[in-house]
């Protein structure tokens, strides 16, 4: 597995926009998505007064950071988890507050790159797509056991799919024929499936009902919705958040949580804000931002990011 396909996304962007929370000695640093390792490793070489704690659901991952992340010794800390779990991370590591938190949601890219896990339409595999394999329910059973109703829901709100309706009949006439168990077989039916136009749109037909799978699969959004808030409590004052999303289902709750906490939540006609109205949350980044078009040049993984900020301006009113 070459190192080179694995730059991190938007790195340098993401270092500067935590680099004023992390200067101090004895920060902490959050790596909610440790993946392989490549921003929780710039962190460490950039912050050298910082501890990290990093977290993952892929054991696989977990093993690989590990061995990249040894030279840094007690100053990291890995943990086999999902995002949603770090208030109870943090509380076992005894940390009350943290000064920075990274979330870089692209799927990992190693998961992407191994054709045994079932993420890709490009390769055939079979269809699990699970990133933390020791637990849950795999896609082929979701495509093979949901009501066609709750498939079609699944399709529209998670993949933006405006053919759902299409694939999901075609699905359900080929899962009583034989179950569905590898992917080749559904980006075959999904193909068969769309009208001619819609083949021509926004590259693999495909793509959308694998990306719908794997979040109904690990629960994604859900997972996110937990997450954002959680994180955004854990900061210190003067703590940093920045997130990476990549499509814009998750955007959009990035932005809804960082857009609450950055509004007053006065009643309307008050001369003076009281302290336990003002916002909690000052943004870093004018809506979105995107990367440069030389970084989409050089990782095509890149493009669909969009990267929002926020810094702790104050403590939640009690």
């Amino acid at each position: 597995m070459s190192q080179s396909r694995h730059v991190p996304v938007m790195l340098q962007r993401c270092l500067d926009m935590l680099a004023p929370a992390l200067a101090e000695p004895g920060a902490v640093v959050v790596d909610c998505t440790l993946g392989l390792g490549g921003h929780s490793e710039a962190l460490l070489a950039q912050f050298p007064e910082a501890r990290l704690v990093a977290l993952d659901r892929d054991k696989e991952a977990l093993r690989l950071s590990g061995e990249r992340l040894a030279p840094f010794g007690d100053r990291a800390t890995l943990v086999h988890a999902v995002y949603d779990e770090l208030p109870e991370v943090l509380d076992r590591l005894g940390i009350p507050r943290v000064q920075g938190v990274l979330f870089d949601l692209g799927v990992s890219s190693m998961q992407l790159d191994e054709a045994d896990r079932g993420f890709a339409y490009a390769q055939d595999a079979p269809l699990d797509m699970r990133m933390d394999q020791t637990t849950g329910i795999s896609a082929a059973e979701v495509l093979n056991t949901y009501p066609p109703g709750e498939l079609v829901r699944i399709l529209r709100a998670y993949g933006e799919e405006k053919q759902a309706k299409r694939i999901v009949s075609a699905v359900v006439r080929e899962r009583e024929k034989e179950p569905f168990s590898n992917s080749a077989r559904l980006v075959e039916l999904i193909r068969d499936s769309l009208p001619q136009a819609a083949k021509r749109t926004g590259g693999n037909p495909a793509k959308r009902t694998f990306q719908a799978l794997r979040i109904e699969v690990n629960g994604e959004l859900s997972v996110l919705e937990r997450a954002i808030p959680a994180a955004v409590k854990a900061l210190a004052v003067g703590g940093r958040i920045a997130v990476l999303s990549y499509h814009s289902l998750e955007d959009r709750l990035v932005k809804q949580v960082f857009a609450a906490g950055a509004a007053t939540t006065a009643p309307p006609g008050l001369p003076v804000v009281p302290e336990r109205y003002q916002p909690r949350l000052k943004l870093l980044t004018r809506g979105a931002e995107l990367p440069t078009e030389e970084e989409v040049a050089e990782n095509r993984r890149a493009a669909p990011a969009r990267l929002r900020g926020a810094q702790r301006i104050r403590e939640d009113a009690e």
